[in-house]
C-alpha cells in the first residue's frame, strides 16, 4: 500500500475516479488552510488533517500547538487519543474473530460475560456492536454516580456498575440508542476469547499488518505513548486548561492513533488488506432493528450520505481530543481530522474541506427541498370548540419530551417550546398537518377507546409515527412539593440522591454530580433538561411517593426507591 504525500495542492487536479466519475479540481492550500486560521497560532490547541484521495495523502498539516507549555508544534505525524473513532477497531477485531470461527454474532453476551445480568431476554453480540441492546450508558451512570472527569476508571469499576444493572433502556433489538457500554464489553470479550488484550490483538491483526506503527489501544493511562499531544479545554476569560482522560478501558474509546495511520487504515477499505472482501462488506452492512427498520449504523460506522453522496463516517471525542474520519468510497476520496480542544467542531470543519473538493458532485435537491409545508387545498375549517377538545399537554415515554397544543385565534398550535411552535391545518378525522415545516409532518389525536384519554401520534415523512400520551399539567405552590422531598437510594448506582423544596421549584442534590434545581412538567414529573433529565415519580396504594425514576440522554428509567 502506498500512501505518498503531495507537497503543494496548488496547481494539482484530481484524474477520473475509479467509477469514471470527473473529479473536482483541487483547492490551492490557501482555502484549506483558511478554515483553520483561527487555530493556527503559537498559543493555541488545534488540529491535524490528512486528505486522502486514491489511496494517496495529498496534503496534510498541523495547526496550532500539541503542547502548549513546552511550545511544540502541531503536525500530522503526532499521536491524539480520538475517542470513538475506536470502535470501529473493535467491531473489526470481532468480526476478525468471527470469521475465524472463535464467535458468533448472535452468541448470546453472557456466554462471555458473565457479570451481565440476565434480563429475561436474549443479548447479543450483534446489539453490542449496533447499540440496540438496551444497556444503559456507562459514562452517563458514572456521572450520576459521582465521578469525576479525569478520574481513574478501569475496566473492572465498569463492570460492577454493569452488574448492578437491573432493567434495559429498551428491549434489545428494538430502538438503536448509542451507548458506550456495549463496545467495553466487546473488549472484554475479545480477551476472554483469546487471551489477550483488544491491544494486544488488535496490534498483531490490525495495526502492525496495515504499517499503523503508531496506532495502539490504551489501557492503563500511566503507559508513556510517544508523541502523544496534550487535550485542552477552553478556560472561561481566556487561556486553556489540560483536559486528559484517566481511562484504563479500551473498546469503547482510549485508542491512540494518527492521521497518517488513520490514512492507512481507510485504504485498508479499498485493498482489503486485512478482513478480505467478505469482511469488509461486512463492516459496511448496517444493523436491522426488531420491526425489520434498517439503521444507519453498521460496524463501528455510520453508513449515511451528505448532499446526495455516501459517505461513512464516525466521529470521537473524550475530554479535550475530538476527532473525525469522513470517507467517500464512491469518489475514493477521505478527510481525517483529529483536534486537541474542547468546543471544536472537527465534523464540521471535514464537511467544509470536502466542499472544497467535491461540490461539483453534490447531488442537486428535490426542487420542493427547503420550502417550508403550506396548507393544502384540502384543509378544513374546524370550530374553536372542537380543537379545544384537542388541546393539553402530550408526552412521549420513548423520547421523554413534552410538547403543549393549545388553540390560537381560532388555529390549533403545536409548541415545542416558547417561541417555538407551528399552526397545525385540519385534513379531518382529528389528523392534521403540520405547517412551516421542512419535511411532511402529520399529527393525529385518537383514544383507544371511549373515556379514555387521548394520545397524540406525530408522523414524519411517511416513517413510523410517534405515541404522545395526554398528560396533566401541573404547578405546584412550596407547600405541596413537601411530600417530594426525602432520601432516595438507586441500587443500580449504589448512592442517595437527595430532595429539597426551594420555592416553587425542587432542589436535586447530588453529591459530586451537582446539585440541579427542578422545575414541574406535568403531575409528579420534574425536570431540568439542560443539566441533568428529567424525573417521574410514583405513588404506593396510599397515593404516597415511593419513589422515581431518572432519564438523562442515554440512561433510562433509572429506579431510585424513598427510604426517608
Amino acid at each position: 500500500m502506498t500512501i505518498a504525500l503531495a507537497l503543494t495542492l496548488g496547481s494539482a487536479s484530481f484524474t477520473q475516479s475509479p467509477s469514471g466519475a470527473p473529479q473536482n479540481t483541487a483547492p490551492t492550500t490557501a482555502k484549506i488552510d483558511q478554515l483553520f486560521a483561527q487555530w493556527d497560532k503559537p498559543e493555541t490547541p488545534g488540529c491535524a488533517l490528512a486528505i486522502i484521495k486514491d489511496g494517496q495523502t495529498t496534503y496534510q498539516r498541523g495547526y496550532g500547538m500539541a503542547n502548549l507549555e513546552l511550545a511544540v508544534p502541531l503536525t500530522a505525524q503526532l499521536v491524539f487519543n480520538v475517542g470513538s473513532i475506536a470502535k470501529q477497531f473493535t467491531a473489526m477485531s470481532i468480526l476478525l474473530l468471527a470469521q475465524r470461527g472463535k464467535l458468533s454474532l448472535d452468541d448470546d453476551v453472557r456466554k462471555y460475560v458473565s457479570e451481565v445480568p440476565d434480563f429475561g431476554t436474549p443479548l447479543t453480540l450483534r446489539h453490542l456492536i449496533h447499540h440496540t441492546s438496551g444497556l444503559r450508558d456507562f459514562l452517563e451512570m458514572l456521572e450520576m454516580a459521582g465521578w469525576r472527569s479525569g478520574d481513574i476508571v478501569t475496566e473492572k469499576d465498569i463492570l460492577d456498575m454493569v452488574s448492578r444493572q437491573r432493567t434495559l433502556n429498551h428491549k434489545p433489538g428494538d430502538e438503536f440508542v448509542y451507548t458506550n457500554t456495549g463496545y467495553l464489553l466487546l473488549a472484554v470479550i475479545v480477551k476472554r476469547v483469546t487471551g489477550q488484550t483488544l491491544s494486544e490483538f488488535a496490534d498483531a491483526n490490525i495495526f502492525k499488518p496495515l504499517g499503523m506503527t503508531h496506532t495502539r489501544f490504551g489501557d492503563d493511562h500511566r503507559t508513556i505513548l510517544k508523541g502523544l499531544v496534550n487535550g485542552y479545554l477552553p478556560k472561561e476569560g481566556g487561556g486553556f486548561l489540560k483536559w486528559m482522560p484517566a481511562g484504563d478501558y479500551a473498546g469503547s474509546s482510549n485508542l491512540f492513533t494518527t492521521v497518517e495511520d488513520l490514512a492507512r487504515w481507510d485504504q485498508n477499505f479499498y485493498e482489503k488488506q486485512v478482513g478480505g472482501e467478505a469482511l469488509i462488506g461486512q463492516m459496511l452492512t448496517p444493523g436491522t432493528l426488531n420491526d425489520g427498520s434498517k439503521l444507519e449504523y453498521a460496524h463501528g460506522l455510520f453508513v449515511t450520505s451528505y448532499k446526495g453522496l455516501k459517505t461513512v463516517v464516525h466521529n470521537g471525542s473524550t475530554l479535550g481530543y475530538q476527532g473525525t474520519l469522513h470517507r467517500f468510497p464512491d469518489q475514493h476520496f477521505s478527510v481525517a481530522l483529529l483536534c486537541n480542544i474542547r468546543g471544536i467542531n472537527p465534523d464540521g470543519l471535514a464537511r467544509q474541506v470536502v466542499d472544497l473538493y467535491l461540490a461539483n458532485q453534490y447531488m442537486p435537491a428535490p426542487a420542493n427541498q427547503g420550502d417550508s409545508t403550506t396548507a393544502p387545498p384540502s384543509a378544513l375549517k374546524v370550530s374553536e370548540k372542537e380543537l379545544a377538545s384537542l388541546a393539553g399537554l402530550y408526552w412521549n415515554p420513548v423520547t421523554d419530551v413534552v410538547r403543549r397544543v393549545y388553540v390560537r385565534d381560532g388555529k390549533l398550535m403545536y409548541s415545542r417550546a416558547p417561541g417555538n411552535e407551528s399552526e397545525l391545518a385540519a385534513l379531518g378525522g382529528n389528523r392534521f398537518l403540520m405547517l412551516g415545516v421542512r419535511n411532511k409532518v402529520e399529527i393525529a389525536f385518537k383514544s383507544q377507546r371511549p373515556g379514555i384519554p387521548l394520545q397524540m401520534f406525530v408522523t414524519e415523512a411517511g416513517g413510523k409515527p410517534n405515541v404522545h400520551h395526554s398528560v396533566q399539567p401541573a404547578s405546584y405552590q412550596p407547600q405541596q412539593l413537601a411530600e417530594f422531598v426525602g432520601e432516595y437510594y438507586s441500587s443500580e448506582l449504589d448512592l442517595t440522591y437527595r430532595i429539597t423544596a426551594q420555592g416553587d421549584k425542587m432542589l436535586f442534590r447530588t453529591g459530586n454530580w451537582g446539585d440541579f434545581l427542578l422545575s414541574p412538567r406535568f403531575v409528579d414529573s420534574f425536570a431540568n433538561p439542560q443539566e441533568m433529565g428529567s424525573l417521574i415519580f410514583s405513588r404506593d396504594r396510599k397515593n404516597r411517593v415511593a419513589g422515581f425514576v431518572i432519564r438523562s440522554g442515554k440512561v433510562r428509567n433509572l429506579r431510585f426507591n424513598k427510604t426517608k
